[in-house]
């Protein structure tokens, strides 16, 4: 009998889950073939969530509950990476508690990838009904700036909840950096994939996470974690200025020899030209500096999380000790 696991991050989800659980068991019902196994992560909550976690881990019946707990919050990109870490089934999804990820779609997901050759399934939603206008058109600018000044091409509406293959899973382990943007770790990776469409939902309880500046950053992440196009683009501002430069002396040169001793002194000139170019510098190194910081910390080699309780049992996944070693053996 295979084994489906569904990695559920949770950050302050006391309410969703039972929620989450009782639907998710419904669902698989009608997919007796398959031992299900539910790991949840918790992402350093602040409310009973763990103790919901583990008054379910003594209610549940025929299903695995797991869990893994860390010792603060650490986000939800190192809640995903230490649920596939730590991840044992013959198939590995990650799913949101608040049920805006719609468990049925796993039936059409198991058959895409047992039945139509398919390594991953991925859920895309192709509505944000409910959202605020402003937020649904910002999220739609993000995916075609990424797709355009990245290596990788990541589809609108595209979302974490994704059904992969061991394989697959392994990986996007194999790619050990702290700083991690999960969706374009899927894109990254490839793999024949198949797009399951569905619409929005609303959370069935509890509230959301992600406010603006949040998603902004976590935009901003992704932007940085995938381009190098904006410490390209450097030099082709540095020309077009230096050329701007060169047409502005032969103006002001022309100009001079036209207006005599009695022609302006040039003061305002001087002045926006030098804090035109001063803002550009600044810009520039606070560009070169926030790749620097990246790099800083990858250095550093500081753990992606750390843990505070757990009641999974023996070795899972891919170590981080056994990464190196796991790197040389899928490159040769």
């Amino acid at each position: 009998m295979k084994t489906v696991e569904i990695i559920v991050p949770c950050y302050n989800e006391e309410k969703c889950i039972f929620l989450f659980y009782e639907k998710l068991k419904e669902v698989f019902m009608t997919l007796s073939q398959y031992r299900l196994i539910l790991t949840y992560i918790d992402d350093g909550s602040t409310d009973g969530t763990m103790n919901e976690i583990k008054r379910l881990e003594k209610t549940a019946r025929q299903e695995k509950i797991q869990y893994l707990s860390f010792s603060r919050n650490f986000g939800k990109e190192a809640a995903i990476y230490a649920g596939l870490l730590k991840s044992t089934g013959d198939y590995v999804t990650v799913m949101d508690a608040d049920l805006q990820h719609p468990p049925e779609l796993l039936k059409e997901m198991l058959y895409a990838i047992e039945n139509e050759g398919y390594d991953c399934a991925t859920a895309r939603r192709v509505s944000r009904r409910g959202e605020l206008p402003v937020r649904s058109t910002l999220s739609k600018c993000f995916y075609h700036v990424i797709s355009k000044i990245t290596a990788i091409n990541l589809i609108s509406g595209s979302t974490d909840y994704r059904l992969m293959t061991r394989k697959v899973v392994n990986a996007i382990l194999s790619m050990p950096e702290r700083e991690r943007f999960t969706k374009g770790l899927y894109a990254w990776v490839g793999f024949n994939n198949k797009w399951i469409e569905y619409e929005n939902r609303k959370r069935v309880a509890g509230r959301s996470k992600w406010n603006m500046r949040g998603l902004f950053r976590y935009a901003y992440s992704g932007i940085i974690s995938f381009a190098i196009t904006p410490l390209r683009g450097v030099i082709y501002l540095g020309l077009v200025i230096t050329l701007a430069a060169f047409i502005y002396a032969g103006y002001v040169g022309i100009a001079a020899l036209y207006a005599g001793e009695g022609g302006r002194n040039g003061y305002t000139s001087i002045m926006i030209a030098i804090l035109f170019i001063g803002g550009v510098i600044i810009t520039i190194l606070g560009m070169i500096g926030e790749y620097l910081a990246r790099i800083y910390l990858e250095v550093k080699k500081r753990p992606i999380y750390l843990e505070k309780e757990s009641n999974l049992e023996g070795e899972h996944g891919i170590e981080e000790p056994e990464k190196e070693e796991y790197d040389k053996k899928t490159t040769n």
